[in-house]
């Protein structure tokens, strides 16, 4: 085996095994297919596998390469990384910096703390990663990340903001149409909002509500966002952030004194990145808005 394998060659077969071709990896890579196709080739000679067969819907993935997928992807993760770190360097505060937060955080809140730090520094460039998923700082998926769970890696900064209390909610035109419930109880005469995959939020609000299942619910998706827009549109009653629905006087809490979950939020870098004034800035940015943010939920 060669030990002296170049980027380019992994970098096309994480393409390959992303797009599923030659030809959309070539797309998505900026070159041409008969390029990936040598990478692919040339890899596959150095390690001594054959990491795709042909089929009908184009190369699949054998399980040697999906074995190295971890791999390919980490190096993937540490070369953009590179590229940033090298970006920011000269004066001031330049660069880019890839922030890691969930759907309903990057598009409701995030925004309104973004846009005077990137005023303030119009040379920073920012990547906003919207996903529920927890993102690895180690390997440096992301620059930070907005976390609903306290960080346990020692090689992280991290600053808890705060609570973000989640609790049912409903507009304002569907308890004008099917009326405000009284009791928990009451829940299963109304339409619920709720997940169509079991996950740990979903299991952790059946500990206070048991009849919060998915079985329940009238209208499920797995899409934070796609639920909060069925609250907004008035098809029934769902979990929506208090601080959130502040913002919306149509909005209502529904059984408040029954219901809530609380999440610690905590603003984590690695602690390699601390005196990298890309990554200060925006680490404090986000550390005074989202605490401004979360504080609306007590007043």
């Amino acid at each position: 085996m060669d030990n002296d394998i170049g980027w380019e060659l992994y970098r096309s077969f994480l393409g390959v095994l992303v797009e599923g071709s030659l030809s959309g990896a070539a797309r998505a890579l900026g070159t041409t297919q008969p390029t990936i196709g040598r990478h692919v080739a040339a890899l596959e000679q150095s390690l001594g596998l054959v990491l795709f067969t042909r089929s009908q819907t184009g190369l699949m993935p054998t399980e040697a390469a999906l074995t190295l997928r971890g791999y390919a992807e980490a190096m993937h993760h540490m070369a953009a990384a590179l590229k940033r770190a090298a970006d920011s360097q000269g004066q001031g505060v330049r660069g880019t910096v890839r922030i890691s937060a969930s759907e309903v955080m990057g598009v409701e809140v995030l925004p309104a703390i973004l846009n005077p730090l990137q005023q303030a520094h119009p040379q920073l460039k920012i990547e906003l990663v919207l996903t529920n998923r927890v993102q690895d700082l180690l390997h440096r998926e992301a620059d930070l990340a907005v976390r609903m769970t306290q960080p346990k890696q020692g090689a992280l900064i991290a600053k808890r903001v705060g609570e973000t209390i989640l609790g049912l909610h409903a507009h304002q035109r569907y308890l004008d149409r099917c009326g405000m419930p009284i009791a928990p109880a009451d829940l299963a005469q109304h339409a619920l909002i709720g997940f169509d995959e079991e996950t740990p939020f979903l299991r952790a609000a059946r500990t206070a509500l048991p009849s919060w299942q998915r079985e329940a619910f009238l209208l499920r998706t797995d899409s934070d966002l796609a639920q909060l827009a069925l609250i907004r549109a008035g098809c029934g009653i769902g979990v929506c952030q208090v601080a959130l629905a502040h913002r919306d006087t149509a909005l209502i809490q529904v059984l408040p004194t029954h219901w809530q979950l609380k999440l610690e939020t905590w603003i984590t870098m690695h602690e390699d990145l601390r005196h990298s004034p890309r990554c200060k800035v925006t680490f404090d940015a986000l550390v005074a808005g989202l605490s401004a943010y979360l504080n609306t939920e007590i007043r």
